[in-house]
């Protein structure tokens, strides 16, 4: 099937069926070209594949076969044009980033981002790149920070750890109204939930290695835009070294041929958590967008088809206590990360406990009893029994 036989179809029939096209072998499961290199039959084609942008067979730092047969898969799932994978997260974002600004560029960014993203921003005007950080909640804001210089608007949404959102038709009305590039990291929303590109935003990023990949078994990144954005990203790739191996481009494969099952999982699991959380006399409050007392909640409804597996709640007691809490779940692993099939949780204060000060811990809104959970795909009864004995130990 071809990129245009998917329009009108489900989230799971494209992912099924995208990029197969791309196999020529008669393998049901694609193989994998695990090769540095591939064989010229002649010097013009020899000539022709070392040129060629962006070729499947040359050399695996420029693309491999198993990079195209995900990449398409990516672009049906976020509608674009073309996509990119990169070995990490953070180099999807370094990419985007860096291929849309040059010295004496301005950048206008929420305040609110992935600690990765946040320390490449605080890297810019190293560079000669100036940046502006404005609150996610106010779409205004960005149109304030406007200059002559700024080229790019880089937001992420819904955001770690409050679950945030940024409002993206908003953000997208700007960036055509003057010229601008428009970039999210859609990490925790997903295709599934959110499609950024339908809203008009111009590139997707994506760190692939949560639940793209949904196996807590590989380092990968990606982003999905224009042909051209994507074509000026891979050259800065390319150089950057940024390359994903054939290997963990085929387990981001498979991870992507079930996303649409495990995300609805993921959902549901997430919503029922939430209300059980908020019920709880022994929590404070709960952070997710699919619950209508998120201050943001109606925008969810607009931008979001389903509210993701993330959510974060306050306990009403120490830093202890939290700690307490985590230790007597039998079901939730203490790790850090998120999106892969099994529930984990993390305790933000404790975490971030060495690199952010009180101040900036209480302007984040991480309080001492803030826990995060990554809600995986565990039979939501014994999700919620799991949850209740904590609480109650």
């Amino acid at each position: 099937m071809e990129r245009d036989d998917f329009e009108g179809a489900g989230v799971q029939t494209k992912v099924t069926h995208a990029g197969k096209e791309l196999n020529k072998t008669h393998a049901v499961s694609s193989p994998i070209w695990l090769t540095t290199t591939f064989r010229a039959d002649s010097n013009a084609h020899f000539a022709e594949i070392a040129t060629e942008p962006r070729p499947a067979e040359f050399y695996t730092r420029y693309g491999n076969p198993t990079h195209k047969e995900a990449e398409a898969a990516l672009c049906a799932l976020e509608g674009g044009e073309a996509a990119l994978l990169t070995a990490s997260g953070m180099g999807a974002v370094f990419a985007a980033v860096m291929s849309s600004v040059s010295a004496g560029d301005h950048v206008v960014a929420q305040r609110n981002l992935y600690a990765g993203t946040e320390t490449l921003m605080k890297e810019l005007p190293r560079f000669g790149v100036e940046v502006t950080y404005v609150d996610q909640a106010r779409p205004g804001a960005f149109a304030e920070a406007v200059r002559p210089s700024t080229r790019l608007v880089y937001v992420e949404t819904p955001t770690n750890p409050l679950m945030m959102l940024t409002d993206l038709a908003a953000v997208a009305e700007l960036g055509r109204a003057r010229g601008l590039t428009t970039v999210v990291d859609n990490t925790f929303a997903t295709p599934v939930n959110q499609r950024p590109l339908e809203l008009g935003i111009d590139v997707a990023v994506h760190s692939a290695t949560k639940y793209l990949g949904g196996h807590h078994d590989i380092t990968a990144g990606c982003l999905v835009g224009p042909k051209d954005f994507v074509g000026r990203a891979w050259r800065f790739s390319l150089v950057a070294g940024a390359t994903m191996s054939p290997f963990d481009a085929w387990l981001l494969l498979r991870g992507l041929r079930t996303l649409g099952l495990r995300v609805e999982r993921h959902n549901r699991n997430a919503l029922a958590l939430a209300r059980f959380l908020e019920s709880h006399p022994r929590v404070e409050r709960v952070h997710y967008p699919g619950l209508e007392s998120h201050p943001q909640h109606e925008l969810a409804r607009r931008q979001m088809r389903g509210f993701t597996g993330v959510l974060s709640f306050e306990l009403r007691g120490s830093y202890e206590e939290a700690e307490r809490v985590i230790s007597s779940l039998k079901l939730a692993t203490y790790a850090a990360s998120l999106g892969g099939y099994e529930t984990l949780v993390v305790h933000p204060a404790a975490m971030w406990g060495l690199q952010l000060s009180p101040e900036q811990k209480s302007e984040m809104g991480v309080s001492v009893g803030l826990l995060r959970v990554s809600v995986g795909l565990e039979d939501e009864q014994d999700l919620l029994a799991d949850f209740a004995r904590a609480l109650e130990g």
